[in-house]
């Protein structure tokens, strides 16, 4: 040991000093602006080319924004209003036209009177969603539920919605939600009717065709359950047995009850929806079906049986090697040539079988990806505990490869969604193009050019922006490696 004593030593502190903050170029904004965008030589170049065309596109495009006028009957008085407030020469948004068509871009031609029945269909989406999508957070869902609620029924006021349909609908919304509270997986079963009963809503006509279309299903899942131990022949059976309710025993029973009992509603036409409801429509539509449809096709891709992967490989590769647009026609205009005469094939319902078809080959690949990325141990390790295929699958395999594809799903799902305003090409008006076009060819609000777009695409970006966010939600919520 050292012979220095502390009597010996010049000095010795008997405090301590208090803490101090990190230098400025360490820490906060300056740290973050020298670490991203200043660099390096090439990082600042590029720092100042970019501010400079911010800078350029905020001159020319912020004037035309700042000058915007929305209280207007017409162009030509939009441009009059500009011209008395900021000088002759002046230019500005007249977003009057947004004010004055909403409901058009919102609901298309679908009968004013009505518009409380889309906005239930879309308000009962969050109710059949949450116990799906936000079953671990007691906090999320209830606010989903409420918020689901309660804009549901003040859109329906304000859109002069009847007293005893707004009555009928805050008593099956509060059930609804009280059910998902109280009774999680009875309400799974309830997520299940939601596309019957939105059918219904949207479509109107009598309740009793959504019923038998829902019996048939559940035809089928009994005649599958009570043959399971056939294995692929019972669910050939079930397929047989839904199709014969459906084209032998639906339609009889249908319209017997419907005598009995006519629960209906005012029948509106597929040339009546427009706008966003038509997107949603199909967009929703797209995304429920393709899923599941994606997951078969990938796991027929990855199978043991060369008929069976042979003829998921084909399907996948021509529908991955055709654009939509071509299959938008083949559903408009060449599947009437193979239809039975007088077959009357609703044209929303094939576009969404051909969006459906398309959405559901890209599916496949990203699910296929995430099946691919699974350390073999896992399949390993599923003989190993003598789980049979399908709960190998159900139990291990799906529930990891979905996690990692989960990045690509969404994907899909967001550009499925932006594609049905393809959906012009076939004669249906989207709200993008054929929506913007139908009312700017009207005389009062000709010359109109971006405002429509700018507004659908304001749209686009909530709808497209909430799905990413959820996925990054739910990227975080099943993220339990290295923890």
């Amino acid at each position: 040991m050292s012979d220095t004593h502390s009597e010996t030593v010049a000095f010795m502190r008997e405090t301590m000093l208090p803490p101090q903050p990190p230098p400025l170029a360490q820490s906060g904004a300056i740290r973050w602006l020298r670490e991203n965008l200043f660099s390096g030589p090439l990082n600042i170049a590029l720092t100042l080319v970019g501010l400079g065309i911010v800078w350029l596109v905020v001159g020319a495009v912020g004037p035309w924004l700042t000058h915007s006028v929305w209280n207007a009957g017409s162009m030509a008085e939009c441009r009059q209003i500009i011209a008395e407030t900021w000088g002759e020469g002046a230019t500005g948004a007249c977003f009057a036209l947004v004010k004055h068509r909403w409901n058009q871009f919102l609901f298309g031609f679908y009968p004013q009177a009505l518009y409380w029945r889309p906005v239930l269909a879309f308000g009962l989406l969050f109710l059949a969603l949450a116990p799906l999508l936000f079953s671990e957070s007691a906090r999320a869902r209830r606010v989903v539920l409420g918020l689901a609620m309660v804009l549901t029924l003040v859109v329906s006021a304000v859109l002069d919605a009847p007293g005893p349909a707004l009555a009928g609908m805050a008593v099956a919304m509060l059930a609804w939600a009280a059910l998902v509270e109280a009774r999680p997986r009875p309400a799974l079963l309830a997520s299940l009717v939601y596309p019957f009963a939105a059918v219904w809503l949207l479509w109107g006509g009598s309740l009793w065709t959504e019923a038998m279309a829902l019996a048939g299903l559940a035809m089928g899942f009994l005649v599958w359950r009570g043959l399971a131990r056939l294995g692929l022949f019972a669910f050939a059976l079930a397929v047989v047995a839904a199709a014969a309710w459906w084209l032998l025993l639906a339609g009889p029973i249908a319209a017997a009850l419907a005598g009995v009992l006519p629960l209906r509603l005012q029948p509106v036409s597929s040339d009546q929806f427009g706008g966003f409801v038509l997107s949603i429509t199909i967009g929703v539509a797209g995304i429920a079906l393709s899923l599941p449809l994606g997951v078969i096709l990938a796991l027929a891709r990855r199978s043991d049986l060369p008929v069976i992967k042979v003829l998921a490989v084909m399907f996948i590769e021509f529908i991955r090697g055709v654009p939509l647009i071509t299959l938008l026609f083949v559903a408009s205009l060449l599947l009437n040539y193979f239809l039975p005469p007088g077959t009357n094939f609703d044209v929303i319902l094939r576009v969404i079988i051909m969006v459906t078809l398309f959405a559901a080959a890209y599916m496949a690949e990203v699910i296929r990806g995430g099946l691919a990325g699974l350390p073999k141990g896992q399949y390993e390790a599923a003989d190993a505990l003598g789980l049979d295929y399908w709960k190998a699958q159900r139990l291990i395999i799906l529930p990891q490869a979905l996690k990692i594809s989960i990045p690509g799903i969404v994907s899909t799902f967001i550009g499925m969604f932006k594609d049905t305003t393809l959906v012009v090409f076939v004669g249906l008006y989207d709200p993008l193009k054929a929506m913007s076009d139908t009312i700017r060819a009207s005389f009062e609000w000709k010359g109109a050019y971006w405002e429509p777009y700018i507004f659908v695409g304001a749209i686009f970006f909530v709808l497209c922006f909430g799905m990413s966010r959820y996925s990054m939600y739910l990227e975080r919520r099943l993220k339990h490696d290295h923890r």
